[in-house]
């Protein structure tokens, strides 16, 4: 590539939208570009555009690679802004857009389904989860054994409902305005890609591990929960904007991994898995149990909540922490430095917060159900 060239190309870089990847918006490491769609991209997303095959994307490097003067100016003509105009042009409110920090399988769909089977040009193509309604078999875990059993699952809108199978009997149905879904693979290493449906039963939280053979399949199932959610929002608040009802449809987990918990009387610490949905923090006796063997709310600094480096209450282990509620202390210890210092930049960041309307929803049921 001439100088000339390499410095067009820099130019045109630096242009509005293009200075971040086209698809998941991240600003970093954004040195590469597909030159027959004429977008700059990050490098991961490079990545997955590599997959796609030179018929739907020909990936280059900006900077190692040789660039003519008809793919500069293929760059200068489209760009990421309008590129996404048309690519984007019926992308749904309620789609997760992924980021650069997003799970692997949303990244890798959101792109397929952008480019490769133009979902978001072509509404027609967004039938498997833009109904509000799916019908399908998913394997499910079951609640007490670590196997995985074949069960009917419908997912409804109009009857605020997920419903489940064995065979024609049905199993539960549950309150759809209720549910998170996580898509946990990472956690469910002998399933591919699974996620995880959570939502308040009796007196405690119940977890559901669903898995499929294929991928498209497990985000168009992830999809339809929030399009089903997002639509049941849509009629109950008519003069809400679309954004406003597409916030938080589904949450990620804010923090997951094994800490060791000690009882209040000083007992022996004892592994337990840990997870923090939104404010609510839950311990289990493994990462796929269906049910915690104890949940908090993670309340406000200014009514007692806090988080302190050291348990100075111990022995003075450097990998102990005390997380301070109103009602109790839990004496907490992390396997590793680094585990230590994520949980509690994460616990003291909520505790830092006030409480959302959502947050204080969240902490009325839980008082309410004796959590």
């Amino acid at each position: 590539m001439s100088d000339r060239n390499r410095q067009v190309l820099f130019e045109i870089l630096q242009k509005d939208g293009n200075n971040r990847c086209a698809d998941c918006h991240t600003t970093e490491h954004v040195d590469w570009a597909s030159c027959n769609l004429g977008i700059f991209l990050c490098q991961d997303c490079a990545g997955i555009h590599r997959s796609l095959g030179v018929d739907i994307s020909r990936v280059k490097s900006i900077k190692l690679d040789y660039w003519d003067d008809d793919l500069v100016k293929k760059m200068a003509e489209a760009g990421n802004e309008n590129v996404n105009k048309y690519y984007e042009q019926h992308l749904p409110k309620y789609y997760r857009r992924p980021s650069k920090s997003d799970k692997e399988l949303l990244r890798v769909q959101f792109i397929k389904a952008k480019y490769e089977r133009k979902e978001f040009v072509y509404p027609d193509k967004q039938a498997p989860y833009s109904a509000n309604k799916k019908e399908g078999l998913l394997m499910k875990k079951g609640k007490d054994r670590k196997d995985f059993f074949p069960r009917n699952f419908v997912v409804n809108s109009l009857d605020n409902s997920i419903q489940y199978y064995n065979k024609t009997q049905l199993i539960e149905s549950i309150p759809l305005d209720d549910v998170n879904v996580v898509l946990v693979s990472d956690k469910a290493r002998e399933k591919q890609n699974c996620f995880q449906i959570s939502y308040p039963k009796g007196k405690s939280t119940r977890h559901i591990f669903v898995s499929c053979e294929d991928p498209k399949e497990a985000v168009e199932w992830y999809t339809v929960i929030r399009s089903a959610k997002w639509d049941r929002r849509r009629l109950a608040f008519p003069a809400m904007s679309e954004d406003e009802l597409a916030k938080d449809l589904t949450t990620d987990f804010g923090c997951e991994g094994w800490l060791n918990k000690r009882g209040p009387n000083m007992e022996p610490y004892k592994r337990r898995w840990f997870t923090l949905d939104r404010r609510k923090l839950m311990y289990h006796s493994e990462p796929l149990a269906a049910i915690p063997k104890g949940e908090m709310y993670i309340g406000y600094k200014d009514v007692g909540y806090s988080v302190e480096n050291n348990n100075t209450r111990g022995k003075g282990d450097p990998l102990e922490f005390l997380l301070k509620t109103p009602d109790r202390d839990y004496f907490l210890k992390a396997e590793t430095s680094e585990d230590k210092d994520r949980w509690i930049d994460v616990l003291t960041s909520i505790i830092s917060t006030q409480p959302s309307q959502a947050d204080i929803k969240l902490y009325t049921g839980m008082v309410r159900s004796g959590r």
